[in-house]
């Protein structure tokens, strides 16, 4: 029964900047479901956004980021993000990471969509998140251990305090982690869905243990989708990064016409909501649509990742035609917490695309998701070496839900991903909504049984998961961001309300 000060469940980003400092001072142990280097973090081509130019401005970030964000955003949370990012930035620059710079020394930095300013830090080209997560773990110490190929399957609560967390080994045996605090951060759910840019572990299951155990979760309903996935073969293969457009790549029809002409002022640079909805509505007229980067120079040395992903898939750069589709690319909401990572569950904490510190609002803009997790990681990291303690809450309500048999039919992970991609896709509405919700809400009220293999715990997170998305998106009776009911046109009064998903299966709007 391994016991430590500090358990973090995941290997991306966020848990690394977490454990890095974390382990300073205290015993970690990290551990992952698959290997050390599966995450989405490993993912990442963008960059990390950052008002790091003199001639940009952290207002100019925070403007930007309440804009794509739909005026959703929380406002002091924005300004947390944007004003502590360069300094954290700096601070990993005078650490060793080496972000790509120009001939004379200068950081270069890239443009992406919905950005006023050129502010995009790269390395290694498209192969940022790889570079950022080596970085990381190559500043680990000895007092860290990493754990690979353990499933977390549930958190222990005990007095209202989370206190641990039970997991699947290798061998399907079951272990328990104990620590004094808990740290969820398991990524998104973009793989519950068809198509999507994520590592086909991300399937949701950080969203689904926190609501087994109580936790509030909120703005569900917000999930991005990235206009530009490589197509081949009928799949989506991979990430085009954004700033392949950021750079003049154009999105055309096959006649050559370009799409985003008379849809946005910022054309193949809009707010990702707008352009992957106007893909979708081409490929939904049985049109095929290209991203045109036949003007960019030097491709291959500007973007190796994407050239290897091309020639792997029998698609020629030299014909300057990419084959693009929409998919879930990145999850705005997630587990509530507060401005220093905290759930409404003492001992638990969450961090990362997992949680939900509100900076994106309603759409995330361009490569802010990165920087998230630097930043608020380490603003977790300070909490917990400050001393903070969890504090024990004895009127904790944790869920009541149905102790599962040995055995559960559940759908297969390729129904799941077709209905998610059905009913709670790009575009939504309420019979979707509603017929997505009776097929999976059976399901949601069955405690995990240790004895179903991982196979089968991993399919009941991502109908959870997926219940979890299309409750919170019927309650939203507006399009807003990366949430569009065509049931239901666009306000243009604001509207704040909140949706949470909290104890008893309660959808509220607050």
């Amino acid at each position: 029964m391994p016991k430590s000060d500090v358990v973090i469940i995941g290997s991306g980003l966020a848990a690394l900047v977490a454990a890095s400092r974390l382990c300073m001072d205290k015993n970690v142990i990290i551990f992952t479901k698959s290997n050390k280097r599966h995450s989405n973090s490993m993912l990442a081509q963008g960059g990390v956004a950052s008002s790091v130019d003199q001639e940009d401005s952290w207002f100019s970030h925070y403007q930007d980021t309440l804009v794509a964000g739909c005026n959703h955003n929380e406002e002091d949370a924005v300004r947390q993000l944007v004003r502590n990012g360069p300094l954290y930035i700096n601070e990993m620059i005078k650490c060793g990471m080496k972000f790509d710079r120009d001939n004379t020394g200068n950081l270069l930095l890239g443009h992406e969509g919905a950005h006023s300013y050129r502010r995009i830090l790269h390395a290694g080209g498209d192969a940022t998140g790889e570079a950022l997560i080596s970085f990381l773990l190559g500043r680990l110490k000895e007092n860290c251990s990493i754990i690979e190929h353990h499933m977390a399957i549930d958190l222990i609560m005990d007095d209202g305090l989370c206190r641990g967390v039970n997991a699947l080994d290798e061998d399907n045996n079951l272990v328990t982690y104990n620590a004094d605090y808990v740290i969820l951060a398991t990524g998104g759910c973009g793989a519950i869905y068809e198509y999507t840019s994520n590592d086909s572990s991300v399937i949701g299951d950080g969203y689904a243990m926190a609501f087994r155990a109580g936790a509030e979760l909120l703005d569900m309903e917000f999930v991005q989708f990235h206009p530009t996935l490589l197509k081949s073969n009928g799949l989506a293969v991979g990430l085009v990064s954004e700033a392949v457009r950021g750079e003049g790549a154009v999105l055309r029809l096959g006649n050559g016409l370009p799409i985003m002409e008379g849809i946005h002022p910022l054309l193949d640079l809009a707010p990702r909501d707008i352009v992957s909805r106007a893909i979708y509505n081409e490929l939904k007229n049985g049109k095929d649509v290209f991203l045109d980067i036949s003007m960019i120079q030097n491709f291959k040395e500007r973007f190796p990742t994407i050239s290897k992903l091309c020639s792997e898939n029998g698609i020629s750069i030299e014909e300057g035609k990419l084959p693009v589709v929409p998919g879930a690319h990145f999850m705005m909401g997630g587990i509530k917490v507060n401005e220093m990572s905290e759930t409404n569950i003492p001992g638990l904490y969450a961090v990362g695309e997992v949680a939900c510190t509100r900076v994106h609002g309603a759409n995330r803009l361009a490569s802010n998701s990165l920087l998230e997790g630097i930043v608020f990681a380490n603003r977790l990291a300070d909490s917990i070496l400050d001393g903070n303690k969890p504090r024990i809450n004895k009127n904790h309500d944790k869920l009541n839900v149905e102790q599962a048999p040995n055995y559960v039919e559940f759908f297969s992970k390729q129904d799941i991903q077709k209905l998610m991609m059905k009913h709670v896709g790009i575009v939504r509405n309420r019979e979707g909504l509603e017929e997505l919700i009776r097929q999976f809400e059976p399901h949601v009220h069955y405690k995990i049984n240790s004895s179903w293999s991982k196979e089968s715990i991993s399919r009941m997170n991502m109908i959870t998961t997926g219940w979890l998305i299309a409750s919170s998106a019927l309650r939203r009776e507006e399009s807003r961001g990366g949430h569009y009911r065509e049931d239901i046109p666009i306000q243009k009064k604001e509207w704040i309300k909140k949706v949470i998903v909290r104890n008893r299966y309660e959808v509220v709007l607050s």
